[in-house]
């Protein structure tokens, strides 16, 4: 058989690109819980004791953006400064804009006129590896990412700090995941801790807590802090950046990628609720049983309401050709940003719990576009029984 292995990574709440993510999304949230027509595109620069915000923001609402970053720093755990961050006294500087008035014309419109905020393509994807219909590597990445962060905020490994990264490498046999070859962990701690110490706990405590016992084996690899040790870290190591881990927001380098982030953007940013529908087509489509696997693309113009192209690929695993599918699909799935918007309900507060461990594979209703309650009507449209 065809054998060949795969990774994927992912990072902790605490990692300062994630750090930005969620104080982005944040902003995003509390104005959105009072302005639902509002324009939002912010980003967020982490350095040492210092967050600025800043981006183009058009609303009626009032929020308190210094306040806002502070709770989220406080949540995840900046409370040392030490460590690059204390919520409670670092520095915080924001700097805000009005959206462009040539793209505002472009989406005040009614729902149906809505156009796309930005041209760009953009892609949904999913696979029968995992119930979730997402690839295993990037479920296991996010799994141990998530078990690291619990350990240290729950007390069962104690000496960790808030920053941290995971890595899953998956040998496939077939097209299929039959085990796990390599589990890369580093873990940020306190400095009085015994490397082998971090390495036992965190083997023991977190990965053997994510990871399905029966996809590991005698074989398979654990590096944890494969320097020796990981005490700097944080914003003492690294500055941090709205958008900077794309790849760890979708599908962990498995489907492609438009390059758009998702983070502080409002729905009528496609770069956000295209990707959203395109995974919930794609979702769909493979639920439905057309495709073992599939990816959707689509592409928008500014200000334009319907995609400028839309595209069906089941990497020959489809029951149906992809032209059949792509036409069935269209026939199903608005994919013009207002009808989208709508359909997902895209303008509640939800998207600070989407900025960490994936936008894509989450069992919560709020992420609407996980749902496959479009299978009978795909199936009926392409004609498979």
């Amino acid at each position: 058989m065809n054998r060949h292995l795969f990774t994927s990574e992912s990072v902790t709440e605490g990692h300062p690109d994630k750090c930005s993510d969620q104080i982005s999304d944040a902003v995003l949230d509390a104005i959105l819980a009072s302005d639902p027509k509002a324009r939002v595109d912010c980003e967020t620069l982490i350095m040492q004791g210092t967050v600025m915000v800043t981006g183009q923001i058009t609303t009626s609402a009032y929020v308190n953006i210094r306040q806002i970053v502070r709770d989220v720093l406080r949540d995840v755990g900046f409370d040392n400064a030490k460590d690059g961050l204390d919520w409670q006294t670092c520095g915080v500087l924001v700097s805000i804009e009005e959206q462009s008035p040539d793209i505002s014309m472009g989406v005040t419109r009614p729902a149906g006129d809505v156009g796309a905020g930005d041209q760009g393509m953009m892609f949904g994807y999913a696979s029968r590896e995992t119930p979730q219909l997402m690839p295993l590597p990037i479920m296991l990445a996010h799994g141990i990412a998530r078990e690291l962060a619990s350990a240290r905020k729950n007390g069962v490994i104690p000496y960790l700090r808030p920053d941290g990264k995971s890595q899953v490498t998956v040998e496939y046999d077939g097209g299929r995941p039959v085990r796990v070859d390599t589990v890369v962990v580093a873990a940020q701690h306190s400095e009085e801790v015994d490397p082998q110490v971090v390495e036992r706990d965190v083997v023991k405590k977190v990965v053997r807590k994510a990871v399905p016992s029966n996809m590991l084996d005698k074989d398979t690899k654990f590096l944890v802090n494969s320097t020796g040790r990981f005490v700097i870290g944080g914003t003492l190591a690294d500055s941090g950046l709205t958008g900077r881990k794309i790849i760890v927001d979708t599908y962990g380098g498995v489907a492609s990628h438009g390059g758009g982030c998702f983070s502080g953007k409002d729905p009528t940013k496609v770069d956000r609720s295209g990707s959203y529908m395109a995974r919930y087509v794609a979702k769909n489509i493979v639920a439905a049983g057309l495709a073992e696997k599939c990816q959707v693309q689509t592409a928008y113009a500014i200000g334009v309401a319907k995609p400028v192209s839309f595209m069906v690929d089941t990497f020959g695993t489809g029951k149906i050709p992809d032209s059949r599918i792509t036409e069935g699909a269209e026939k199903v799935f608005d994919m013009r940003p207002g009808p989208i918007i709508d359909h997902l309900n895209l303008l509640r507060p939800i998207y600070r719990k989407t900025a960490c461990y994936g936008h894509f594979g989450r069992e919560d209703p709020d992420f609407t576009w996980e749902r496959t309650d479009m299978v009978e009507r795909l199936r009926k449209s392409t004609g498979v029984d």
